[in-house]
Formats: C-alpha cells, sequence, structure tokens
C-alpha cells in the first residue's frame, strides 16, 4: 500500500531534525498498516509564492459573507516557504525514507496556468489536486460556524453541482497528477438529492485527461462517515479504468495508514489489484498490497 495524502507542515515547526523525525515517525506508522511508501502533499496555501502567484482573489467575491474569513485564513496559512518545503522533503529522501515530494494543489478559478508555471519550478514527484472551497466559501471546514451555516442557508444540490464544475475545470487543466478526496463535497453530511449524474460527470472529467483518484479513509472519521469516494462513484471510477491512490489524509500520527486495509479491500473487490506510484510525476504501477 501506498498514501499519496500526508500534510505535517507548518509555520510552527521549528527545526529541520525534529520534522526528519516526525517523518520517520510517520512512515514506521504507516508500514505497522502496511503502507510503505508516502507522499508528502502539504497544500499550496501554506506558501507565501503561492500567495504572491494567486494574489487576493477572494476580492472577487467580496459580497460574500466568507469573503473575509477567506482572507483572515490565508494570512494565518500563507507564510512558509515553498522552496524550503521542497528541500526538505528532498532531504528526507536522501535519509532512506520512503517518501515522495509531494503537494496538494488547491483549484483557484481560472488561476491554473499561473499556478501550473510556479510548480514547475520544483522537482516534485507527484502533485495531487482538491477543491476546498467554492468562491470564498469553505465548504469542508466543518468546525467553522460561519462556513457551516453556508450549507444550511445553500441550495445543496446547486452546491454539488458548482463543487462538480470546479472538480471538472481542475482536471481539464492538466496541472495535477492525482484527484484527492474526489466527493469531498459530502464531508458535512449534506448529500445531492441525485449525486449519480454528477459522478459519472466526475468520472468522465478524470478519464478525459488520465488523472489517478484518491480512495481515501478520512471520510469515515468525517460526519459523511463513508470514505472517499463512495462506493456507487468507485464503481463509476473503475468501469472507466481509471488508476488509484490510496490516502489516509494524516494530519496527525495516529491516523497514518489508518484503515488501509479496508481501502485494500474496496478496491480489490471491484478487481483492482495495482496502485499508481508517482516518481518525478511518471506515474508507475505498484501491487495494491506490498509485501515488503
Amino acid at each position: 500500500m501506498i498514501d499519496y495524502h500526508l500534510h505535517l507542515w507548518s509555520h510552527d515547526d521549528s527545526s529541520v531534525g525534529y520534522l526528519l523525525d516526525q517523518v520517520a515517525q510517520y512512515c514506521e506508522e504507516a508500514a505497522s498498516h502496511g503502507v510503505h511508501e508516502l507522499a508528502l502533499t502539504e497544500h499550496l496555501y501554506r506558501f507565501v509564492e503561492m500567495r504572491a502567484t494567486v494574489g487576493d482573489f477572494w476580492t472577487r467575491w467580496s459580497h460574500e459573507p466568507t469573503s473575509s474569513l477567506m482572507a483572515q485564513y490565508f494570512d494565518f496559512h500563507a507564510r512558509n516557504s515553498l522552496e524550503e518545503y521542497v528541500t526538505f522533503a528532498q532531504l528526507a529522501k536522501s535519509h532512506g525514507l520512503p517518501v515522495k515530494v509531494g503537494l496538494e494543489v488547491d483549484y483557484y478559478r481560472d488561476q491554473m496556468d499561473d499556478v501550473a508555471a510556479l510548480l514547475a519550478q520544483y522537482p516534485f514527484d507527484v502533485l495531487i489536486g482538491s477543491v476546498h472551497w467554492l468562491n470564498t466559501w469553505q465548504f469542508d471546514d466543518i468546525d467553522n460556524d460561519v462556513q457551516m451555516n453556508e450549507w444550511r442557508t445553500r441550495d445543496v444540490d446547486r452546491s454539488w453541482a458548482d463543487y462538480t464544475l470546479a472538480l471538472e475545470e481542475l482536471a481539464a487543466t492538466r496541472s495535477v497528477d492525482v484527484l484527492a478526496h474526489p466527493d469531498v463535497i459530502k464531508v458535512a453530511n449534506y448529500y445531492a438529492a441525485d449525486p449519480a449524474p454528477l459522478w459519472d460527470r466526475m468520472a468522465e472529467a478524470a478519464a478525459r485527461v488520465d488523472v489517478s483518484v484518491e480512495c481515501s479513509s478520512s471520510g469515515w472519521f468525517k460526519p459523511v462517515g463513508e470514505p472517499y469516494p463512495a462506493e456507487g462513484f468507485l464503481d463509476r471510477l473503475v468501469a472507466r479504468e481509471l488508476t488509484f491512490t490510496t490516502a489516509s489524509d494524516a494530519h496527525r500520527l495516529e491516523r497514518v495508514g489508518s484503515r488501509a486495509g479496508d481501502l485494500a479491500t474496496l478496491l480489490e473487490s471491484r478487481g483492482v489489484h495495482e496502485l499508481a506510484s508517482y516518481d518525478g510525476r511518471r506515474r508507475v504501477m505498484v501491487p495494491l498490497r506490498s509485501t515488503s
């Protein structure tokens, strides 16, 4: 098994030695769950280079009640150096840790060409793409009352449709190798009345550009209480012969590799026995269950 969705970088991390020890602990914990390869995929929004590239994009939707929250969010998070992050990830590899140099690339509407140009300057192994906000609404911030109140005032079907369109546009930019948690819009357990046609559109968007799709255990730990993607969605992805990565979306040590066996069982039950690994953004298929 491999895990392509690990976050561990923040402005509070004070030393390279501390971070190397942390990654080593992550690798050890992952191995205990049968996961033998990890991708470090911190969010692009954490880095000052991103802020310089996309600017204060939320001002385009300053009329939205969540616009000021987005400004505060980026003021807090966009404080690290992408150069330092990549250098550290390479260092971890050079120390023999089984990691990939990756990044989670957040979707910036109408700005992905600029984002891709920025990322092309760095030696990434894998880029995973995700949609975490619609204009300025961070729909998956389940701990924020203002963001969650939007779910109670917006049309749920319209929100799902808007998310689907954003995911289609992200895939079409060809700026990422993997679509992360592709139905994360369901996170707060607000489900579209009929998600099937939207799943079809998302699956077709992935197939059209031949990106891999992430199968993640993290949804089991959220209000929706099921993996990403939902099993009906997973069936559509398999039918289109897409490739998969697996993930635990680990923001802390105890979550690394969580329910990896359950993810493997989900995939095996659908005839999937290989996963997509990446090296220098080139896909290489590896066994679903590793014996090493």
